[in-house]
């Protein structure tokens, strides 16, 4: 496989298939144009088809100049490719440097037998990171995916890590979006309908919809709020049937491999060497529905701009149960018992939600002192009534979720009240410590203690804990990169402990930790 090779030309059937989607939109306001201008039916209908067929002719052109122009080739060393209709590149990637190949069908591509394939160096959109071969047979993408990943022949079948049940789609309906999408999706169609001449019909709907509304509230408000959740529930299943059907996890040699995709297939295969951790992410719906999600801290898995999806999800909403196997089996180890924050930190977000209720309160005075007598005035404190119940429920939630732990591998943090996040954080991968004291955590005696990586989200908190707790469990984490910027340590021998590392307290991290005998440098 040395030769210079070409794409598929199937890929010009897919071509002219999408070009009918220009076609029809091209369509539409031509044909608003020209009945604006008393044109006749006969004409209007031949201008159309005259505008479809070199909208065709014209992708088609351009495709077969991109087939021409574009070759691969697979050395011994490297991967190249040649491309450019008007600017010609010729880019490689070095084998050694491959850290994952994926693969992308989406229904018009599959109708054809065609799979995108995006060989990437698993560096953060860097300049010449990843290589599209847009688009391969679907039997020569598998072969690539293989050769490239030094697999000559299928893994050893032991069972996937996690594969789809349909009873999670119950799980679908549990975020924001379920309230939201139908909105969005009738502004969407609002503006579609607008663009192609129907704006007096939507002018027409939303304003006898909105008579409706302020004629009869009490019934209107209640089942338009209604509507607006089933659809939303309807549209989560959609999605989620969608972009998890045929979901698979397993583990080949060296790697995880993630297959998913109803209608557009993906296929996503991750190094364990990129790998510095795991995250178990429980958004406020899906945690009150007890489920979960599982995605992966691993380098080279940034969003792209043109990308959608969170590419670092490695399981769809599942229950939390599940949620803890599945990353116990990827990161190799179960989590530990959490060790709780100090009471400071509740009290923390107990006084922000009394702060945040007083200022809604405030706000809420001027409005009923500033609106006119004839509107229902008593209604703005309704927001400050409900502000203050919900701001304590989530303080109490926020210092529930608070926690961390040493496990024999990984540092493992949980946070968050709308959305908890426990992540179990390869300790080899920590680069660096970041601490951060507000005048009121001084107060406290808290502190927050970031860990660098360069991996995810590129730093991982450990919120409002115990001052001498953080800096012993940091010192604890890696030992000997905080060491230099400590001081007052316990005098235990030139380097501290017994056998060359921190002094061990009772605790099981450095000695010192409880009464703040360690202080940042």
């Amino acid at each position: 496989m040395t030769g210079w090779r070409r794409l598929s030309r199937r890929s010009l059937w897919n071509a002219g298939a999408r070009s009918l989607a220009l076609v029809a939109g091209a369509g539409a306001g031509l044909a608003r144009f020209l009945t604006g201008r008393d044109w006749e039916l006969g004409g209007i209908v031949a201008v159309c088809a005259g505008a479809a067929v070199l909208i065709v002719a014209a992708a088609l052109a351009y495709e077969t100049a991109r087939l021409r122009t574009t070759a691969w080739r697979l050395t011994a060393d490297r991967l190249e490719l040649r491309s450019g209709v008007t600017v010609r590149q010729h880019r490689s990637i070095p084998l050694d440097r491959v850290r994952s190949v994926d693969l992308r069908a989406d229904p018009v591509r599959r109708a054809f037998g065609l799979t995108v394939v995006k060989v990437g160096t698993g560096e953060h959109a860097a300049e010449g990171s990843e290589l599209v071969l847009d688009a391969l047979d679907r039997h020569s993408a598998e072969t690539l995916r293989r050769t490239l990943l030094r697999q000559d022949a299928p893994a050893p079948e032991d069972g996937p890590l996690a594969e789809l049940r349909w009873s999670w789609i119950r799980y679908a309906p549990l975020s924001v979006w379920t309230f939201t999408g139908a909105a969005v999706v009738l502004g969407a169609a609002y503006k579609a309908l607008d663009a192609i001449g129907l704006k007096d019909v939507t002018t027409r709907t939303a304003s006898g919809l909105w008579d409706w509304v302020s004629g009869q509230p009490w019934l209107a408000v209640p089942l338009l709020l209604a509507l607006n959740a089933a659809v939303g529930a309807l549209g989560a299943f959609l999605l989620f049937a969608e972009s998890w059907g045929r979901y698979r996890l397993e583990r080949e040699p060296g790697r995880l491999r993630l297959r998913r995709g109803l209608l557009t297939t993906r296929s996503l295969t991750l190094e364990e060497r990129r790998l510095r951790g795991v995250e178990i992410s429980e958004p406020l719906l899906l945690r009150l529905g007890g489920g979960a999600r599982v995605k992966a801290v691993a380098t080279g898995l940034a969003k792209k701009e043109d990308e959608t999806e969170d590419v670092a999800a490695l399981t769809p909403p599942l229950p939390r149960a599940e949620a803890v196997r599945v990353a116990a089996s990827i990161a190799g180890a179960g989590v530990p018992p959490l060790t709780a924050h100090p009471p400071a930190a509740r009290r923390r977000r107990v006084v922000r939600a009394l702060v945040t209720a007083v200022v809604l309160a405030a706000c809420a005075g001027l409005g009923w002192w500033l609106l006119p007598a004839s509107w229902s005035r008593a209604w703005v404190w309704a927001v400050p009534v409900l502000a203050l119940p919900v701001g304590l429920w989530l303080a109490a939630e926020g210092h529930r979720g608070l926690g961390h732990a040493l496990g024999g591998r990984h540092l493992v943090v949980r946070a968050g009240a709308v959305v908890r996040r426990t992540v179990a954080l390869d300790r080899a991968g920590v680069t660096g410590w970041t601490f951060r004291q507000s005048y009121f955590q001084r107060r406290s005696g808290l502190l927050t203690v970031s860990a660098c990586t360069a991996a995810g989200g590129g730093h991982y908190e450990v919120l409002d804990v115990g001052r001498g707790d953080g800096l012993d469990l940091a010192a604890h984490a890696v030992p000997g990169l905080l060491e230099p910027f400590l001081t007052g340590a316990p005098d235990n021998g030139p380097h501290g402990g017994p056998h060359g590392g921190p002094a061990s307290g009772s605790n099981g991290y450095p000695a010192g930790g409880s009464h703040g005998k360690r202080q940042a440098a």
